[in-house]
């Protein structure tokens, strides 16, 4: 004996209703919620990322914090070790801090963190098929060196603008360049003026003369290759160039004034 018929539309209409639930709205099938899962968790720790950067800015106000670069914590994670001697920008001496500042960031004490009018030019350069030139400040150096990793990439630089306006927004000027000059990479494993001033003169960093202050300044485009112990030719004359610079700063290093 056969069973009662069910019709087909009907039975439709039934999956359809249980599908639907009771407020009548459709329930999101299991692709479209793992989807919505994996979103809602990928923001979650974009979000988080974002804020390490944003909380270890406050924490490096204070001045007793020393701290460390993303290669510096490479080298101590391969146990290869380095060569760090935090030195403040009193003891350190004016000599290498205006060497670095007019080799690297002449406008550092002007701008906001970014030098718009250098970056307009390499993005016009870049536009035009020319070969791509640094525009990196010191507070962009310092973010990637603090936070980010090296090589060239646009997301980094992307990455680097808006940290290094925060960054020129929370710190003086002075905490800024002492915090660089106590990061940056000399060489194989040495970081710092202080690390480098021994490593390469056998003397403190306050002890340095002005070519070896320019020396040491314009090694830190290519710490790996160039030699300020070594120089070459070329590493010599722009290091007389800077050196002249650094003479003339005057109201370019304004802002690292006690």
């Amino acid at each position: 004996m056969s069973g009662p018929t069910v019709d087909p539309e009907k039975k439709s209409s039934t999956m359809g209703s249980r599908r639907r639930g009771r407020s009548g709205k459709t329930r999101p099938g299991p692709a479209r919620g793992w989807r919505r899962w994996f979103l809602r968790h990928v923001v979650t720790i974009v979000v988080v990322l974002a804020l390490i950067p944003a909380g270890l800015t406050l924490l490096y106000k204070v001045p007793f914090v020393h701290p460390l670069s993303t290669l510096m914590m490479r080298d101590l994670a391969t146990l290869e070790g380095y060569d760090r001697r935090w030195t403040s920008l009193d003891k350190m001496g004016t000599l290498i801090q205006y060497s670095v500042v007019m080799s690297e960031d002449g406008q550092f004490c002007a701008h906001d963190g970014i030098d718009w009018a250098a970056l307009n030019l390499v993005i016009n350069d870049a536009l035009s098929g020319e070969k791509a030139r640094g525009a990196s400040t010191i507070p962009m150096q310092t973010v990637k060196n603090l936070y980010l990793w090296q090589g060239r990439s646009f997301l980094r630089k992307g990455l680097e603008l808006p940290l290094a306006v925060y960054l020129d927004l929370v710190l003086s000027k002075r905490r800024i360049l002492e915090i660089y000059l106590n990061i940056v990479e000399w060489g194989p494993n040495i970081y710092g003026a202080e690390a480098a001033a021994q490593h390469y003169f056998g003397r403190r960093a306050s002890e340095l003369t002005r070519r070896q202050a320019a020396l040491l300044a314009v090694t830190l485009p290519n710490p790996l290759e160039r030699n300020p112990a070594k120089p070459s030719g070329g590493l010599n004359r722009l290091a007389a160039n800077i050196e002249q610079r650094a003479r003339k700063a005057g109201g370019y290093v304004g802002c690292l004034k006690p």
